[in-house]
């Protein structure tokens, strides 16, 4: 039987995210009282979610540490649902309006890939918010098919940069760089567009021609302090380790946010191996698609039944039939434990 794709098109029903995102939201390990998320009224990091029928007010309230990544006083954002509502309360914290935030890291200031903020926030995590700085203006000439870029977003219509590949055509344009914000191509606006929408475009370029990309990158402020010793995680407030918390924020696009537990080892080598997919494909890293991808095909018995949760759920992507022999293959690699 055929592979069916995009047929049906239903909005995905991602977490508000990375890739966005990008980067896992919990760190492993625990221990003593959290300095980046903290429990008021519900128990311990690790502690089950609320029964879904438990009314809002008695609900676990999550209180996390926040720092604008260039400097900033300290604040504390709690009572949001999805990436966009964090945005909003970072923006309110600090005064500054919530579009001016290009993506999140966590427990590190640094435009660190690996540390981005996703669809989960470890429960002891430090947010720091990356803002809008300088813009500029790139010609590029497309003298490959591929431009060596990998796109994602932040969940709230803002696509950047999160890898550039070396020896790619965008390597050798020193003025662009990874954190850089994707505002437009050849003055076409990419305001409100997936990750995804973004490298498509990028994609359908024609190759043997010359283009405008208008960028914005994130304002930077300590990037010529050298890091601190020991190998711990970087953060504010002298030697504090932060993300240490087991328990994870998990955040939806719809419906309240639920506290679970750090995914087991299946789900990450599972994530890992579909994530390095949609970049090998899609030219896109996003670990909370990726999770849902996996959370599809856990039960899918062939690559029929997998392209049917796909198409039913995420539709919209209208993924390659060899894309999601590939997805089928990794996920039972993982569950059997192979690399």
């Amino acid at each position: 039987m055929p592979l069916g794709l995009g047929r049906r098109k239903k909005p995905p029903p991602l977490v508000e995210n990375e890739e966005a995102t990008g980067g896992h939201g919990g760190a492993a390990g625990g221990g003593g009282d959290p300095p980046g998320g903290v429990l008021e009224a519900g128990g311990a990091g690790g502690a089950s979610p609320p029964p879904p029928g438990l009314p809002p007010a008695l609900r676990p309230r999550l209180v996390f540490h926040t720092q604008l990544a260039h400097g900033s006083p300290t604040g504390r954002v709690e009572g949001f649902s999805n990436v966009r509502e964090l945005y909003g309360k970072i923006g309110a914290a600090f005064g500054i309006p919530a579009a001016e935030v290009m993506f999140c890291t966590l427990n590190t200031h640094k435009v660190d890939m690996e540390k981005l903020l996703g669809g989960q926030i470890g429960l002891e995590d430090f947010i720091f918010a990356h803002t809008k700085g300088q813009r500029k203006e790139v010609p590029v000439f497309k003298s490959e098919e591929a431009l060596g870029l990998t796109i994602t977003d932040n969940g709230a219509g803002y696509a950047f940069i999160k890898r550039i590949r070396e020896g790619s055509v965008i390597a050798r344009l020193p003025l662009v760089a990874v954190g850089d914000g994707l505002e437009a191509i050849d003055g076409r606006s990419l305001a409100g567009a997936r990750h995804y929408e973004v490298a498509k475009m990028l994609k359908e370029l024609p190759r043997g021609r010359t283009f405008v990309l208008q960028l914005t990158e994130p304002r930077r402020a300590f990037d010529m302090i050298a890091p601190r010793g020991g190998g711990g995680r970087g953060g504010a407030g002298g030697g504090t380790q932060l993300g240490t918390g087991r328990g994870t924020l998990r955040l939806r696009a719809r419906g309240p946010p639920t506290l679970e537990e750090q995914p087991s080892a299946f789900e990450e080598r599972a994530v890992a191996k579909v994530d390095d997919l949609l970049e090998s494909y899609m030219g896109i890293r996003d670990s909370e698609l990726a999770a849902t991808m996996v959370e599809l095909g856990r039960d899918a018995r062939d690559p029929d039944a997998l392209a049917q949760a796909l198409d039913s759920q995420l539709g919209d992507f209208a993924f390659p039939d060899e894309f999601v022999f590939d997805v089928w293959g990794a996920i039972g690699d993982a569950k059997v434990g192979r690399c």
